[in-house]
């Protein structure tokens, strides 16, 4: 037994692409053991999402880690059998089928909790398990158009504007990983599992903060301001004499001062207006002028430098190249390697929190294909007879 806090929870891994895995991924890299299904013929499509190397897909082999692979046709009575059995000595399972496809398949919450009464189900579906538009196919994409995100992000003379990657679905594994603690909390107390419900338009509005109060209580909806803010200023991207780009936030009201010191604007400090962030950020054309003047006439390495001799709140801009470079990140250990039988040693992040006493651990990448489908039929009773016939039948791979 290892000292990893989750190292005692069985969880099944029936998602795909990406809220559920990453939900699993989160459990596993704590210490879960994650059992991923896949259909027999139709793998998890984060396989084959993105960039690959010699046939494997990076993103799977980090969305993949942790978790043993088994390959099963859940629409026919061998895999039905075999996933029932699993679910008996399941703590967690996390599905993403739309609302009802378990049920139809013979696998509904209440079937499976005849099995296991302290099974958790967390169902994650793109509009929730009702309401109009719960039968419909949900997507982050669409989770980022509906909750406000896109409409408050870009400049403020341009397009709404979508991110360049699966922010809705991040946040909602995340949620799920949530929700899958408490509710085993809850059986802690109760002895009895339950089903949460979490979709993808949900978790990103709450992610978003307080727009809905704002708007319910002052009628004020939310528009794009580009890099600025509209509750502190200076708050921008600035480019140095060298080309790179400077962020900063004056989030509190000691930085704000000691920047526009530093930049040779002490006489704005004076105005009224200065003493509160929200009221800075109506004056952020002058401020971002001072600063943005004070940023140009010095190269990356002399900007930093600067801000760092202020006290104040400034990092560069980075791409991944800059993060492999990075002091801060070596010295937290966050990107690690891990040996991986068909690439060879590669490196992704490692678990995203560190914790003294039950630390997690990335264990393995990515595994194949039902790789792990015969040891673990073998462990849920099947012979191996069974399960030769079960493989030749199209009922496991």
């Amino acid at each position: 037994m290892t000292n990893e806090a989750l190292n005692n929870l069985r969880v099944i891994d029936a998602s795909t692409l990406f809220a559920g895995p990453m939900a699993a991924t989160l459990l596993g890299d704590m210490g879960a053991e994650v059992i991923k299904i896949e259909h027999t013929k139709k793998p998890d499509a984060s396989r084959g999402h993105g960039p690959s190397k010699d046939g494997h897909g990076m993103w799977w082999k980090v969305l993949g880690r942790n978790k043993r692979t088994v390959a099963l046709d859940l629409h026919t009575d061998g895999g039905r059998d075999a996933f029932l059995r699993l679910a008996k000595t399941a703590d967690v399972l996390i599905e993403n089928f739309r609302p009802g496809t378990l049920d139809k398949w013979g696998l509904s919450y209440t079937e499976l909790t005849k099995y296991n009464p302290g099974l958790v189900v967390v169902r994650i579906t793109g509009f929730g398990q009702f309401g109009p538009r719960s039968n419909d196919p949900g997507f982050g994409t669409l989770a980022e158009a509906m909750s406000g995100f896109a409409s408050m992000t870009g400049e403020p003379d341009g397009p709404p504007t979508l991110p360049p990657l699966a922010l809705a679905d991040a946040i909602t594994g995340m949620g799920a990983a949530y929700s899958a603690m408490v509710a085993l909390h809850s059986r802690e107390l109760t002895g009895k599992g339950q089903e949460v419900d979490i979709s993808l338009i949900e978790p990103i509005l709450a992610a978003l903060g307080p727009q809905i109060t704002i708007f319910d209580q002052l009628g004020i909806v939310p528009e794009r301001h580009g890099n600025r803010s509209t509750n502190n200023a200076p708050r921008n991207l600035y480019k140095t004499s060298d080309d790179r780009w400077l962020a900063i936030s004056t989030s509190s009201q000691s930085i704000a001062e000691r920047v526009m010191r530093m930049v040779g604007r002490p006489d704005v400090i004076d105005q009224p207006w200065f003493a509160t962030g929200t009221e800075r950020a109506q004056h952020a054309d002058e401020l971002d002028d001072a600063v943005g003047a004070w940023v140009r006439e010095r190269n990356a390495d002399e900007a930093l430098a600067g801000f760092q001799e202020a006290q104040a709140a400034a990092a560069l801009v980075y791409d991944v190249r800059d993060i492999f470079a990075d002091e801060q990140y070596k010295a937290l250990d966050t990107v690690i390697d891990v040996a991986d039988p068909d690439l060879g040693n590669l490196r992704m992040q490692n678990v995203m929190f560190r914790m003294s006493e039950t630390p997690g651990s990335v264990r393995w990448a990515g595994r194949r294909h039902g790789e792990d489908t015969r040891t673990v039929l073998d462990e849920l009773g099947y012979t191996a007879d069974e399960i030769t016939a079960m493989i030749d039948n199209g009922e496991a791979r």
